[in-house]
């Protein structure tokens, strides 16, 4: 029996970008067929990118999505590639709506010209993707093909954990072969969760099955591919890179003989990862919505210093744009690390004194002690906006994890910006990502970007004299293990207290993030990295009075 050549398309399309999305299919078709592949699947709603949110809910959308669906069945043949069977994901109009979705999500074969089949997995509700209640309606039960005497089947992504359904049809078919469709967006130790996953599925259907992912940035998500293939005894047999556009092309003589075609992804570390995370989903955002260039802040702290080398990776040197902003409570070796960043990474730097603002302002509304302070913050917005809108750059703004847990930052100040590449970064973690770009620099034969100083001094807003964060936060490291066990654990006080956690600096830590959520709800979107993210996956009552 001849074996069956196919191809996993890790493509990035962009929501709503229809004709874009369409030009992508074919060139990853033609590369196929150039390849001799049979088969080429593509990931789950790869037509109109995603998630698609509330456009799940407009007819017009919809439509318009099932219209390109038959334009593209049209141009593949016209294109020479009728000969290649197209499995790809998309969304159309539910054969029976409700009151709540008009959608669903759908996977069709196309070969021949023709559209020959779909499977329609569940109505599309505007959800986030993430929310943990959710409701779905069972589409077609069942759907596969045939070829080369290999049976394959279609799954599409939440499918292969949810019980019953179309994955408890695949071992009663005796299929060789399951092609999962995913949009599963990147999280710090999710390969793992996958892979045990799709082995148990194999394990369980006695299927082999490959799992294909979308890559790039939407929003606030960051789609790393990371597609894989096992054999029916769960061995992993072929991988993908994560992070990057890639044609994945396995040969299937049958479920349990099959050999990667091209080179196998090496495993990246966990610091890889999410450095390359954060430089995908700053570059998709900014190139997905059409800005020229970004600027941002340059205090000579860490956290900008972690922002600006992330938004060089992303871009490049010409397209970044950093502004040092000193005042009279400015350090020198403030000004000196911002000038060292900018010439270590070689983005476009400038000074502009905020000194002869605040001096009138703190004069004519009399001002003082924390108020004085945030009006420092809010005068380098104002600025940086002002440049922002004169220039057309995309304001970064320079928060991390940790801050927007407690409120460490000021409102329509250094909170201000478009978008926030360190958000669901912890601040120990934003201190590791600096060491290993700096390492990453010297294994390259490059000079570090991160000033040293900029890494080891102790952090400060610098908004009064001598100021250090420790004067009003817990340690970083004791804050950061704390707010791990809240948020990501959701462990309860008591648990924290059993790990040894001091029973005050709980109650003002807790307290510190209650009262924070009115300026969470206000902040920047940034690539989301861990399970549990503030905006999309956390979320407090903003009016909350505990007893």
């Amino acid at each position: 029996m001849p074996a069956v050549r196919l191809a996993l398309a890790q493509i990035n399309p962009t929501v709503g970008d229809l004709t874009g999305n369409s030009e992508l299919i074919v060139a990853a078709c033609a590369k196929a067929q150039a390849e001799s592949c049979q088969i080429i699947v593509f990931p789950e709603l790869a037509l109109t990118g995603y998630p698609i949110e509330d456009l799940a809910l407009s007819r017009d959308f919809l439509e318009q999505a099932e219209t390109t669906l038959s334009l593209l069945a049209k141009q593949l043949l016209q294109a020479g590639l009728g000969n290649l069977r197209v499995i790809i994901g998309h969304p159309g109009l539910a054969q029976s709506p409700t009151s709540w979705a008009i959608g669903q999500n759908k996977a069709s074969v196309i070969f021949d010209g023709q559209i020959q089949q779909s499977y329609a997995k569940h109505h599309l509700p505007n959800y986030s993707v993430f929310d943990e209640y959710r409701v779905f309606v069972a589409g077609n039960d069942f759907v596969g093909f045939e070829l080369a005497g290999l049976k394959f089947s279609i799954v599409i992504c939440e499918d292969i954990w949810q019980s019953g359904g179309p994955v408890s049809k695949i071992s009663q078919n005796d299929v060789d072969v399951t092609l999962v469709l995913n949009g599963s967006p990147f999280e710090m130790q999710k390969t793992d969760t996958r892979l045990a996953l799709v082995q148990g599925l194999a394990a369980s259907q006695n299927t082999a099955v490959c799992y294909l992912n979308l890559v790039g940035g939407q929003d606030d998500l960051v789609f790393d591919g990371n597609s894989f293939v096992v054999d029916a005894t769960g061995k992993e047999v072929a991988r993908a890179k994560q992070f990057e556009s890639e044609l994945l092309i396995v040969e299937i003589e049958n479920k349990t003989a099959i050999r990667s075609i091209t080179q196998i992804a090496s495993p990246l570390s966990q610091l890889q990862q999410v450095w390359n995370a954060l430089v995908l989903g700053t570059r998709d955002y900014v190139e997905k919505n059409g800005f020229g260039s970004v600027i941002l802040g340059l205090s000579g702290g860490i956290d900008s210093a972690v922002c600006a080398s992330i938004a060089v990776d992303a871009l490049g040197p010409d397209r970044v744009f950093g502004v040092a902003m000193p005042s009279k409570y400015s350090s020198l070796h403030s000004l000196a690390d911002a000038k060292e960043l900018s010439e270590n990474t070689g983005l476009n730097y400038r000074i502009e004194s905020i000194e002869k603002y605040f001096t009138e302002f703190e004069k004519t509304l009399a001002l003082e002690g924390l108020a004085a302070e945030n009006l420092q913050a809010r005068i380098r917005a104002v600025i940086l906006m002002a440049l922002s809108n004169k220039e057309g750059h995309l304001l970064l703004t320079t928060g991390n994890k940790t801050e927007l847990a407690v409120g460490y930052s000021t409102i329509y100040g250094d909170s201000a910006g478009g978008f926030a590449p360190i958000k669901d970064v912890e601040k120990t973690l934003v201190w590791a990502l600096a060491a290993y770009r700096n390492q990453l620099a010297v294994s390259l034969g490059q000079k570090p970007p991160i000033p040293e100083s900029s890494i080891t001094k102790p952090p400060s807003a610098e908004l009064r004299p001598n100021q250090k964060d420790q004067d009003s936060l817990p340690d970083y490291e004791i804050l950061d293990r704390i707010l791990s066990g809240l948020i990501e654990n959701r462990s309860s006080k008591a648990e924290l207290l059993s790990a040894g956690f001091d029973g005050a600096m709980l109650d003002t830590v807790i307290d510190l993030v209650r009262k924070a959520e009115w300026k969470r709800r206000q902040g920047a979107i940034g690539p989301r990295i861990t399970k549990l993210a503030f905006g999309r996956e956390r979320r407090y009552p903003i009016t909350n009075s505990p007893s």
